[in-house]
């Protein structure tokens, strides 16, 4: 079988496993944006290049069309409580 096939393989059996509520699946919290963004007394024009985004695709988080998830729900959390890092890390590039 191909390594592709194993991985495949691997996959669907943690999925089914996260399912039952079984296996190492770490979960997070959902996160609010507008609130994280309200706490940072930021517009949302400020918001979405801190978020690397369109202020159309922010804007379709705050009013719920679309989903926060993975990388982008981190970088959230990372807003939350160290908005000025975030703000710092950016500039300096």
């Amino acid at each position: 079988m191909s390594t592709f096939g194993e991985d495949l393989i691997q996959s669907l059996s943690e999925a089914l496993a996260h399912a039952k509520g079984e296996g190492p699946a770490i979960v997070h919290a959902p996160m609010a944006p507008r609130e994280v963004r309200k706490q940072a007394k930021l517009t949302q024009a400020q918001m979405a290049p801190l978020m690397g985004m369109s202020l159309s695709g922010y804007r379709k988080w705050e009013q719920g069309t679309r989903r926060v998830s993975g990388p982008a729900a981190t970088l959230l959390r990372i807003i939350e409580k160290e908005p000025e890092a975030v703000r710092r890390a950016l500039l300096s590039s």
